[in-house]
């Protein structure tokens, strides 16, 4: 078993810290909020600190999973930060989405102190962080990789190193991608089926099973036509995504219209007090404005 640390107990990284615990490895958990971290010692044993420098003392392993680049350049970097207390040949293994570019360059800084980075953002939501479930997209050295991944395993179904440093952040860029086309489909087709005047439970009954068929769809269009949406990932944090999305678009010259559009889409719903609903609100916008 190993010494790890936690930097981040959202509502991703508290049961992903959990599954660590109950592995049995030792963990040592940081959150900007003290209360979070209390709660969290209360549940599962192991132990607080009130930095991440503290936090990664002797740790083998720093996992983290914080809230935009700005976030994480903060438990990494300066005195208080987690690299000031790793030990040469730790591993930090980062599940928070941001831009390839702060990913590379807070590798380029850990490789500096001796230390290994790998890029570890993190797919399957509140639910699957809840049931150790997430999908990990990986970058780094091979090396650091395999010794990080059975780690991961502990709250993930499936890991999968992409390449070198930055590389899981593009492919949850690609995912990002996907998504966002997919819930804008399934709303525009369910909207369609309202007005039609049909039953959507039962188109979904019958679509659901062929090429039309998705996760999003099996997954949420009950609540999507019940108009609930406080399940899964905040709106707000898609177009984060979305914006990291585009903005590494212009960079590598891809041509992403449709993810633009969504963007816009999803502007509008925080526009209607939305922005801490799930994705799946596009359909809400839609039968708002028509």
């Amino acid at each position: 078993m190993a010494k790890v640390a936690f930097l981040g107990l959202g509502v991703m990284g508290y049961p992903m810290a959990g599954y660590l615990a109950k592995a049995g490895h030792e963990v040592t958990v940081y959150n900007r909020t003290a209360a979070k971290a209390e709660n969290w010692v209360k549940e599962h044993g192991g132990a607080m600190a009130a930095t991440p420098c503290e936090a990664a003392q002797g740790a083998e392993f720093v996992m983290s999973c914080v809230g935009n680049d700005d976030d994480l350049r903060g438990v990494c970097l300066g005195e208080d930060g987690a690299f000031a207390g790793m030990d040469a040949g730790s591993i930090f293994v980062d599940h928070t989405t941001v831009s390839a570019q702060v990913t590379r360059e807070l590798h380029a800084a850990a490789a500096d102190a001796g230390i290994a980075f790998v890029d570890a953002p993190i797919s399957g939501g509140q639910a699957g962080a809840e049931n150790g479930a997430l999908v990990v997209m990986c970058g780094g050295e091979d090396g650091a990789y395999a010794k990080a991944e059975p780690m991961i395993d502990a709250y993930s179904k499936l890991c999968k190193r992409l390449g070198e440093s930055g590389s899981g952040q593009l492919c949850k860029m690609v995912n990002q991608i996907c998504i966002a086309g997919l819930v804008q489909g399934l709303s525009e087709g369910l909207h369609f089926a309202e007005k039609a005047g049909l039953d959507g439970r039962a188109v979904v009954e019958v679509i659901g099973g062929g090429a039309a068929g998705s996760w999003q769809m099996v997954n949420r269009y009950e609540t999507m036509l019940d108009d609930h949406f406080e399940h899964g990932f905040a709106v707000d944090w898609m177009r984060k995504d979305l914006g990291i999305c585009l903005q590494t678009a212009n960079e590598n010259g891809a041509s992403l219209p449709v993810t633009a559009l969504v963007d816009q889409f999803y502007k509008d719903v925080q526009k209607l007090g939305g922005g801490r609903w799930d994705t799946s609100s596009l359909i809400k916008r839609l039968r708002e404005f028509g």
